[in-house]
């Protein structure tokens, strides 16, 4: 996936679409908004460079965490092969796939739950997205990263978080980077 590509998708896409609420007139902004349910959907230019950093391909099986809005999941099966996306706000849920089945996306796969335990059916992944801040990064998701795959994931206290991307070499060990401090929602559910 080029950079290029990356971005001028990014820029077709119409955030507005994504949000159904009276800060819909803000969509242009690079900047998170509340979608309701305590939850936010991510400023266009993070949304942006976490892809980029995921770096999937058409044959990536990727497992996404938190759905929310629906907008990185767009970004996630535009540039992948399949997606599979978890969300434990079922109105959220629901809203997202209605949305991305409209945009005629046909290699995305639902499950409202608790993202922390992944989904382990269709278990492992080449890449997993996180758009939710775990305190500690969930070892569930960790077993179900594919040997050569990566993760990136917020980790940390709301008031201090680092955006982690989690390579995983064709032995099973494990690389860590912190690619900076961000602030996100936070994960709910056992870890």
């Amino acid at each position: 996936m080029e950079y290029k590509e990356l971005l001028d998708f990014t820029n077709k896409l119409e955030r507005a679409a994504f949000i159904d609420n009276e800060f819909k007139e803000y969509a242009y902004l690079d900047r998170p908004l509340p979608i309701g349910y305590e939850q936010t959907i991510s400023q266009p230019s993070l949304v942006l460079e976490m892809t980029f950093m995921l770096a999937p391909d058409k044959s990536s099986k990727v497992l996404e965490i938190g759905t929310g809005s629906g907008y990185q999941t767009a970004l996630l099966a535009e540039f992948s092969g399949s997606v599979f996306t978890v969300e434990r706000i079922k109105e959220l849920a629901k809203k997202a796939r209605g949305k991305l089945e409209h945009l005629g996306y046909a290699n995305i796969f639902y499950k409202i739950g608790d993202g922390s335990k992944g989904w382990r059916e269709n278990a492992p992944y080449d890449r997993i997205m996180v758009t939710a801040a775990a305190e500690q990064v969930p070892s569930e998701l960790i077993k179900q990263i594919k040997p050569g795959g990566k993760m990136i994931i917020p980790v940390g206290p709301r008031s201090k978080q680092e955006l982690q991307l989690i390579t995983k070499d064709l032995e099973g060990k494990i690389d860590i980077q912190n690619q900076g401090e961000v602030m996100f929602v936070e994960m709910k559910g056992g870890l």
